[in-house]
């Protein structure tokens, strides 16, 4: 087994790209649900903030390949797909438990 140690994998450009796509996703969601012009986007807030931001962290990593010195790095990709769940995770538990319908 390699040595490796895990705090060359958890940087903190990896908590940053963490917590900038959970805030995103958790924004989206309050957005999409409190609009009333698309009846479908409101029910399925969840599902449509997590599609369009993990849409937009491959586009921006894919985009990084095409500039000079820059690549495209799936661990960044990973760290915002997390969270990407941690944002929707994290409406859930503080709309869904603060307020009771």
């Amino acid at each position: 087994m390699p040595d490796t140690n895990i705090w060359s994998v958890l940087t903190f450009d990896k908590f940053a790209h963490f917590f900038v796509f959970a805030v995103l996703v958790f924004l989206l969601v309050i957005g999409f649900t409190k609009q009333h012009t698309y009846i479908w986007l409101k029910f399925n807030a969840i599902k449509s903030a997590l599609a369009i931001s993990i849409g937009y962290s491959l586009l921006l990593e894919t985009g990084q390949s095409l500039v000079p010195d820059r690549t495209f790095d799936l661990v960044d990709m990973l760290a915002n797909t997390i969270g990407c769940f941690l944002g929707s995770l994290l409406f859930y538990f503080v709309y869904k438990f603060n307020f009771p319908n």
